[in-house]
Protein backbone atom coordinates (compact mmCIF):
# COMPACT_ATOMS: atom_id res chain seq x y z
CA UNK A 1 0.00 0.00 0.00
CA UNK A 2 2.71 2.62 0.74
CA UNK A 3 4.28 2.24 -3.19
CA UNK A 4 0.50 2.94 -4.18
CA UNK A 5 0.42 6.05 -1.46
CA UNK A 6 3.65 7.37 -2.72
CA UNK A 7 2.35 7.11 -6.33
CA UNK A 8 -0.55 8.67 -5.71
CA UNK A 9 0.78 11.44 -3.94
CA UNK A 10 3.62 12.18 -6.44
CA UNK A 11 0.37 12.38 -9.15
CA UNK A 12 -1.30 14.51 -6.65
CA UNK A 13 1.54 16.66 -6.45
CA UNK A 14 2.22 17.04 -10.10
CA UNK A 15 3.02 20.44 -11.45
CA UNK A 16 -0.33 21.32 -13.28
CA UNK A 17 0.82 24.60 -14.60
CA UNK A 18 4.05 22.96 -15.98
CA UNK A 19 2.24 20.06 -17.82
CA UNK A 20 -0.20 22.89 -19.62
CA UNK A 21 2.84 24.81 -20.68
CA UNK A 22 4.27 22.14 -21.91
CA UNK A 23 1.47 21.04 -23.93
CA UNK A 24 0.85 24.57 -25.54
CA UNK A 25 4.50 25.28 -26.15
CA UNK A 26 4.59 21.44 -27.96
CA UNK A 27 1.25 22.27 -29.40
CA UNK A 28 -0.09 18.49 -28.71
CA UNK A 29 -2.47 17.52 -25.95
CA UNK A 30 -0.45 14.19 -25.71
CA UNK A 31 1.81 15.19 -22.22
CA UNK A 32 -2.24 15.60 -20.37
CA UNK A 33 -3.91 12.67 -21.98
CA UNK A 34 -0.61 10.91 -20.15
CA UNK A 35 -1.39 12.46 -17.32
CA UNK A 36 -4.95 11.49 -17.16
CA UNK A 37 -4.48 7.84 -17.83
CA UNK A 38 -1.98 7.42 -15.07
CA UNK A 39 -3.91 8.89 -12.68
CA UNK A 40 -6.89 7.12 -13.98
CA UNK A 41 -5.55 3.64 -13.71
CA UNK A 42 -4.18 4.58 -10.00
CA UNK A 43 -7.38 5.71 -9.13
CA UNK A 44 -8.54 2.08 -10.32
CA UNK A 45 -5.87 0.58 -7.86
CA UNK A 46 -6.20 3.05 -4.95
CA UNK A 47 -10.62 2.07 -4.98
CA UNK A 48 -9.50 -1.52 -4.76
CA UNK A 49 -6.85 -1.14 -2.40
CA UNK A 50 -9.13 0.91 -0.28
CA UNK A 51 -11.91 -1.95 -0.28
CA UNK A 52 -9.36 -4.70 0.58
CA UNK A 53 -8.07 -2.95 3.59
CA UNK A 54 -11.63 -1.70 4.74
CA UNK A 55 -12.54 -5.27 4.44
CA UNK A 56 -9.72 -5.86 6.40
CA UNK A 57 -10.57 -4.03 9.24
CA UNK A 58 -14.16 -5.05 9.28
CA UNK A 59 -12.53 -8.82 9.76
CA UNK A 60 -10.20 -7.64 12.48
CA UNK A 61 -13.10 -5.69 14.29
CA UNK A 62 -15.11 -9.05 14.71
CA UNK A 63 -12.40 -10.78 15.75
CA UNK A 64 -11.92 -8.41 18.53
CA UNK A 65 -15.74 -9.12 19.53
CA UNK A 66 -15.27 -12.54 19.61
CA UNK A 67 -12.19 -12.84 21.40
CA UNK A 68 -14.02 -10.34 24.38
CA UNK A 69 -16.56 -12.47 24.42
CA UNK A 70 -14.02 -15.25 25.42
CA UNK A 71 -12.23 -13.39 27.76
CA UNK A 72 -15.83 -12.36 29.46
CA UNK A 73 -16.80 -15.99 29.67
CA UNK A 74 -13.10 -17.19 31.02
CA UNK A 75 -13.28 -14.40 33.29
CA UNK A 76 -17.18 -15.84 34.80
CA UNK A 77 -15.62 -19.55 34.70
CA UNK A 78 -12.74 -18.91 36.88
CA UNK A 79 -14.43 -17.24 39.29
CA UNK A 80 -16.69 -20.46 39.02
CA UNK A 81 -14.10 -22.51 39.69
CA UNK A 82 -12.62 -20.77 42.57
CA UNK A 83 -16.24 -21.14 44.34
CA UNK A 84 -15.91 -24.53 43.83
CA UNK A 85 -12.46 -24.88 45.24
CA UNK A 86 -11.25 -26.50 41.71
CA UNK A 87 -7.82 -24.47 41.30
CA UNK A 88 -6.48 -26.67 38.79
CA UNK A 89 -9.20 -25.55 36.24
CA UNK A 90 -8.84 -22.03 37.52
CA UNK A 91 -5.26 -21.59 36.61
CA UNK A 92 -6.11 -23.73 33.39
CA UNK A 93 -8.29 -20.93 32.60
CA UNK A 94 -6.49 -17.87 34.20
CA UNK A 95 -3.62 -18.93 32.13
CA UNK A 96 -5.80 -18.89 28.91
CA UNK A 97 -7.60 -15.91 30.31
CA UNK A 98 -4.23 -14.22 29.77
CA UNK A 99 -3.61 -15.54 26.41
CA UNK A 100 -7.01 -14.24 25.03
CA UNK A 101 -6.53 -11.10 26.63
CA UNK A 102 -2.99 -10.59 24.68
CA UNK A 103 -4.48 -11.55 21.26
CA UNK A 104 -7.46 -8.99 21.88
CA UNK A 105 -4.96 -6.53 22.30
CA UNK A 106 -2.81 -7.30 18.96
CA UNK A 107 -5.99 -7.51 17.30
CA UNK A 108 -7.02 -3.83 18.54
CA UNK A 109 -3.68 -2.15 17.46
CA UNK A 110 -3.94 -4.24 14.00
CA UNK A 111 -7.61 -2.08 13.73
CA UNK A 112 -5.97 0.87 14.63
CA UNK A 113 -3.23 0.59 11.88
CA UNK A 114 -5.85 -0.66 9.46
CA UNK A 115 -8.26 2.14 10.09
CA UNK A 116 -5.42 5.00 9.56
CA UNK A 117 -4.04 3.19 6.44
CA UNK A 118 -8.31 2.91 5.13
CA UNK A 119 -8.46 6.71 5.95
CA UNK A 120 -5.50 7.67 4.16
CA UNK A 121 -6.36 5.62 0.75
CA UNK A 122 -10.29 7.31 1.44
CA UNK A 123 -8.36 10.95 1.25
CA UNK A 124 -5.91 9.71 -1.49
CA UNK A 125 -8.76 9.11 -3.78
CA UNK A 126 -10.33 12.27 -2.97
CA UNK A 127 -7.83 14.50 -3.89
CA UNK A 128 -6.98 12.10 -7.03
CA UNK A 129 -10.64 12.53 -8.32
CA UNK A 130 -10.45 15.74 -8.00
CA UNK A 131 -7.29 16.61 -9.85
CA UNK A 132 -8.49 14.56 -12.38
CA UNK A 133 -11.45 16.32 -12.59
CA UNK A 134 -9.95 19.67 -12.96
CA UNK A 135 -7.19 17.81 -15.19
CA UNK A 136 -10.23 16.42 -17.55
CA UNK A 137 -11.92 20.18 -17.73
CA UNK A 138 -8.22 22.13 -18.55
CA UNK A 139 -7.99 19.54 -21.45
CA UNK A 140 -10.75 20.29 -22.84
CA UNK A 141 -9.86 24.15 -22.61
CA UNK A 142 -6.42 23.56 -24.00
CA UNK A 143 -8.29 21.62 -27.39
CA UNK A 144 -9.92 24.29 -27.90
CA UNK A 145 -7.27 26.45 -27.71
CA UNK A 146 -5.19 24.14 -29.86
CA UNK A 147 -7.62 24.11 -32.35
CA UNK A 148 -8.42 27.87 -32.51
CA UNK A 149 -4.29 28.30 -32.73
CA UNK A 150 -4.37 25.82 -35.53
CA UNK A 151 -7.00 27.31 -37.86
CA UNK A 152 -5.41 30.70 -37.03
CA UNK A 153 -1.98 28.94 -38.78
CA UNK A 154 -4.40 28.00 -41.89
CA UNK A 155 -5.46 31.83 -42.05
CA UNK A 156 -2.17 33.04 -41.31
CA UNK A 157 -0.94 31.34 -45.05
CA UNK A 158 -3.06 33.68 -46.70
CA UNK A 159 -1.69 36.45 -45.10
CA UNK A 160 0.50 37.45 -47.81
CA UNK A 161 -2.24 36.86 -50.44
CA UNK A 162 -4.60 39.44 -48.14
CA UNK A 163 -1.83 42.29 -48.26
CA UNK A 164 -1.74 41.84 -51.88
CA UNK A 165 -5.36 42.32 -52.50
CA UNK A 166 -5.48 45.17 -50.16
CA UNK A 167 -3.15 47.00 -52.19
CA UNK A 168 -4.52 46.03 -56.02
CA UNK A 169 -6.88 48.70 -56.49
CA UNK A 170 -10.35 46.64 -56.57
CA UNK A 171 -12.60 48.17 -53.88
CA UNK A 172 -14.84 45.18 -53.87
CA UNK A 173 -11.56 43.05 -53.22
CA UNK A 174 -9.93 45.24 -50.85
CA UNK A 175 -13.55 44.88 -48.99
CA UNK A 176 -13.00 41.38 -48.56
CA UNK A 177 -10.00 41.47 -47.66
CA UNK A 178 -10.75 43.69 -44.61
CA UNK A 179 -13.45 41.54 -43.67
CA UNK A 180 -11.31 38.41 -43.69
CA UNK A 181 -8.70 40.71 -41.41
CA UNK A 182 -11.38 41.38 -39.22
CA UNK A 183 -12.41 37.63 -38.59
CA UNK A 184 -8.74 36.66 -37.85
CA UNK A 185 -8.74 39.24 -35.27
CA UNK A 186 -11.34 38.37 -33.19
CA UNK A 187 -9.86 34.45 -33.81
CA UNK A 188 -7.18 36.10 -32.26
CA UNK A 189 -8.77 38.22 -29.26
CA UNK A 190 -10.77 34.33 -28.68
CA UNK A 191 -7.39 32.90 -27.78
CA UNK A 192 -6.53 35.17 -26.05
CA UNK A 193 -9.68 34.83 -23.67
CA UNK A 194 -9.31 31.52 -23.24
CA UNK A 195 -5.78 31.70 -22.73
CA UNK A 196 -6.82 33.51 -19.92
CA UNK A 197 -9.58 31.56 -18.34
CA UNK A 198 -7.30 28.90 -18.32
CA UNK A 199 -4.47 30.85 -16.65
CA UNK A 200 -6.82 31.97 -14.14
CA UNK A 201 -8.02 27.84 -13.58
CA UNK A 202 -4.51 27.31 -12.64
CA UNK A 203 -3.87 29.88 -10.47
CA UNK A 204 -6.79 28.76 -7.69
CA UNK A 205 -5.51 25.30 -8.43
CA UNK A 206 -1.97 26.27 -7.42
CA UNK A 207 -3.05 28.77 -4.31
CA UNK A 208 -5.71 25.30 -3.01
CA UNK A 209 -2.11 24.21 -1.12
CA UNK A 210 -1.57 27.89 0.85
CA UNK A 211 -5.57 28.09 1.21
CA UNK A 212 -5.21 24.42 2.90
CA UNK A 213 -2.28 25.32 5.39
CA UNK A 214 -4.20 28.39 6.33
CA UNK A 215 -6.74 26.55 7.42
CA UNK A 216 -5.30 24.03 9.25
CA UNK A 217 -3.81 26.68 10.88
CA UNK A 218 -7.12 28.44 11.95
CA UNK A 219 -8.39 24.96 13.16
CA UNK A 220 -5.37 24.39 15.48
CA UNK A 221 -5.97 27.58 16.92
CA UNK A 222 -9.87 26.65 17.65
CA UNK A 223 -8.87 23.23 18.72
CA UNK A 224 -10.35 21.90 16.18
CA UNK A 225 -7.49 19.07 15.62
CA UNK A 226 -6.77 15.34 16.19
Amino acid sequence: MASLLEKVSTLISANMHALVDKALRSNNIAVIDQYVRQVEDNLEDLVDAAATVGGEVKSLKRKVQDFEQKSDELDRAIDAFLMEGNDTAAVAAQSKLNSTQRLVETYREQVERQEKEYRQLLDAKVKLEARLATMKQQREELQAILELAKSKEISLKAMKGLDDLMGSGDSDISRIAESVYARLDKASAATEMRASNLDEQIDKVLERGALDSQLAERRKKLGLTD
